[in-house]
């Protein structure tokens, strides 16, 4: 069951891109955030009434990290770079993770650790197949998000609560807080949703984000930052999958031979047994 609760993570955010392409693409990236974050929180707070269960300082490390400046470098990347080079660059969370590991917790990866994030990373390198076209700022804030999400799976890890609900539905509620007033300053009042936005905002709130959140700080909390990090892999693979379905996009050899390649790091991941290794 832990295992089916954390890939219902990627499976939903596989479809984030998609989302904001069709269904948002005229709205500013820091009201997106603002519009995925604060109703999220509240509607989990409705339905989890509960204090924050970390310290303030604490909660507001992860509510800042990983919901008011993720969210808005997330849909700078989404608005400034093709979906096949940013899911590219987030696929460099499993190694971000070693590497603070690393540097803050002494923590030296184990080389099958490291082959197996790399194998992965090729994976989605076949899958996705980025095109060089890149623009600097979208990389920048993809990568930049990517290290914020490393360094906030760290802290949930190192400051475990059985209360995982309470933990997304106050992140995500204080972070939309907290971008709320920088939402006005930089990108002014926003415009009445159309019909069709609606339509995007209620999957994005509901299924990609409230749900979605329950689903990964709980994961995180249970499995492993690296573990997570690993299955995070999915998200393009969803991506790819739901344009196959939805709209008649034939996969070729090479971008099935990705998709073989992820499942297969991540079944490694779960059979070989690693050790810390001297690098």
């Amino acid at each position: 069951m832990n295992i089916l609760i954390a890939f219902m993570v990627p499976l939903l955010w596989g479809s984030t891109y998609a989302v904001v392409g069709y269904f948002l693409q005229d709205i500013s990236p820091v009201w997106i955030a603002v519009f995925r974050a604060l109703p999220a929180g509240l509607l989990l707070l409705l339905i989890h009434r509960a204090l924050p269960p970390l310290r303030w300082n604490r909660m507001l490390a992860i509510s800042l990290c990983n919901i008011s400046f993720f969210f808005v470098l997330l849909f700078i990347a989404a608005h400034r770079l093709p979906g096949s080079v940013a899911g590219t660059l987030g696929a460099t969370l499993p190694l971000m993770v070693l590497l603070l590991q690393w540097v803050q917790e002494g923590k030296k990866p184990a080389l099958s650790k490291l082959g197996l994030a790399l194998l992965g990373l090729f994976g989605v390198v076949l899958l996705l197949n980025p095109s060089a076209n890149l623009d600097p700022i979208g990389v920048a804030a993809a990568l930049l998000g990517t290290l914020l999400m490393a360094q906030t799976s760290l802290w949930i890890a190192r400051w475990p609560t059985h209360d995982q609900l309470g933990l997304a539905a106050w992140q995500l509620f204080l972070g939309g807080v907290i971008l709320l007033p920088f939402a006005f300053m930089f990108a002014g009042a926003p415009a009445l949703p159309t019909p069709k936005t609606w339509v995007g905002l209620i999957w994005l709130v509901v299924c990609n984000t409230a749900f979605a959140y329950w689903c990964w700080t709980r994961s995180v909390s249970l499995l492993g930052p690296h573990t997570m990090s690993m299955i995070s892999l999915f998200n393009p693979v969803t991506a790819v999958l739901l344009g196959s379905i939805f709209l008649s996009e034939r996969l070729s050899i090479t971008q099935w031979s990705g998709i073989a390649l992820i499942f297969i790091s991540i079944l490694l991941m779960k059979v070989i047994k690693t050790k810390p290794v001297v690098l």
